[in-house]
């Protein structure tokens, strides 16, 4: 097990602290009595909630920033080359990557850490959620916010700490937690990994690190999460919508406008009828992963239903950003063609006049590595709009565009795609053609949800005129 790097430090500064992932943990350890410093370069909400429950935070980067700090904690997209960085570096303070600063929170604790591709953001969400209002007052850290909890940490007495387990840079490999959920193994983070085997070999040592007694909740309709299964030492519980073999499975299951709601078995024997507000199958396949999780930590059935039943996800998770004059407008974070294509899926499942659907690609390297994916994973849109690749901290590649890309999905599936680089152009497109009944999706990691607020802005103000 990792030691803890958070042992005899008191003050500690985050570079990047309204980051989804820095935020919640500056949170948790501002309740915990630390002296949190932190710097960004944008003045978002989270930056200022933090402010607000006491911690010091800085605009912009300057070396003289970190002058109090005992330790210094960055992510993955932190730049070696920032001021803060460096000025650490070279007065000898610590630097300590977030998932350090995680792990030294839930190692000490039983864990419950869910990883995935994709899911893990609802999934984790699901089951915090449950602990929460199951009265066992978890520790909660996950990337997406949540109204129920009040954003994306809590601070609990309990014995649990729920967190997300990033297994984009392999940091999720410092974790030992005493419940492992895997929601689905990918061929993403390819740029970090390099092969799909290493992929593989990367969970098959998280679930690894189980500690003793602890299980893993792995979903059975995921092959490489199947062999994992087979492969492990630990104990497992198996869930799956198709595996008739799993330990729970769903079984009558019925999609609509309002929901879903299906029949939940567990080995062979029926539990409850389970009923969700958020839609699609791949969150049917969430609350089973959740449901699991939440048994294990000795929550009452009835509890656990009552949670799932009034989740209205996280956000940026198949999101209601409006419904003006009969246009339903949803922002989702999906950036990966496996996800893309099961969030549209769902979005069908609620039978729009049209779908219509603006991508904004994240990251030059993954629209390379996965291009012929991308190229196949939009077929359930009526009409896809491209934007310009959202670069996050990479520099551009040759010969990697969207407009490329949008030529590729209209050769590949005969589809009517555009390419509209601009979000404000992108935004203006829509305005004018959307109509009752239509369904408007954004979808990408980046700052694409800012289309989706705009065109609800102009709608209303348009009804209003």
């Amino acid at each position: 097990m990792t030691e803890n790097k958070l042992a005899n430090l008191h003050n500690i500064h985050f570079i990047g602290i309204g980051g989804a992932g820095m935020s919640a943990i500056a949170y948790v350890l501002i309740k915990r009595g630390y002296d949190v410093s932190g710097s960004d370069l944008n003045a978002g909400h989270m930056s200022a909630h933090l402010a607000e429950e006491g911690a010091m935070v800085f605009m912009g980067h300057a070396a003289c920033q970190v002058d109090d700090a005992e330790a210094v904690v960055i992510s993955t997209a932190i730049h070696p080359n920032n001021a803060e960085l460096v000025a650490a570096r070279e007065r000898g303070i610590p630097v300590l990557h977030r998932s350090d600063v995680l792990a030294a929170i839930m190692n000490a604790a039983d864990g419950v850490a869910v990883a995935g591709a994709h899911g893990k953001t609802t999934t984790s969400a699901m089951i915090s959620c449950i602990a929460a209002e199951s009265g066992i007052d978890p520790t909660v850290i996950i990337g997406g916010e949540v109204s129920s909890l009040g954003g994306n940490a809590r601070n609990g007495e309990g014995r649990f700490v729920v967190a997300e387990a990033d297994e984009s840079d392999g940091s999720f490999l410092k974790l030992y937690p005493y419940l492992a959920v895997v929601t689905n193994i990918e061929d993403d983070h390819l740029d970090h990994y390099g092969t799909e085997e290493n992929i593989y070999q990367a969970f098959k040592q998280f679930v690894g690190n189980i500690k003793e007694g602890g299980k893993a909740i792995l979903c059975a309709d995921n092959a490489k999460v199947m062999r994992l299964a087979a492969e492990t030492d630990k104990n497992v519980i198996t869930y799956g919508v198709e595996g008739e073999n799993a330990d729970y499975t769903a079984k009558n299951i019925s999609y609509g406008v309002n929901g879903t709601s299906y029949d939940l078995y567990y080995k062979g024997e029926l539990v409850n009828t389970v009923q969700l507000i958020v839609p699609g199958r791949h969150n049917v396949l969430n609350s089973m992963g959740a449901y699991a999780a939440a048994h294990e930590m000795g929550i009452a059935k009835e509890k656990i239903l009552a949670s799932l039943k009034k989740f209205g996800g996280a956000k940026r998770r198949f999101e209601t950003k409006g419904k003006v004059g009969g246009v339903w407008v949803v922002d989702d974070y999906a950036h990966h063609p496996t996800e893309i294509g099961v969030t549209l899926k769902a979005a069908r499942q609620t039978k729009p006049a049209r779908l219509l659907c603006v991508f904004q690609p994240h990251r030059y390297t993954r629209t390379k590595l996965l291009f012929d994916e991308f190229c196949q994973c939009f077929k359930d849109c009526d009409e896809l709009i491209i934007t310009d690749i959202y670069a996050a901290s990479e520099d551009p590649i040759p010969g990697v565009s969207s407009m490329h890309l949008a030529e590729g999905i209209k050769a590949a599936t005969g589809q009517d795609v555009k390419y509209i680089g601009r979000l404000t152009k992108a935004e203006e497109y829509l305005e004018g053609i959307v109509s009752e009944g239509d369904l408007v999706m954004t979808i990408g990691a980046g700052d694409v949800f800012k289309i989706g607020e705009e065109l609800v802005r102009e709608l209303e103000r348009n009804k209003n005129e």
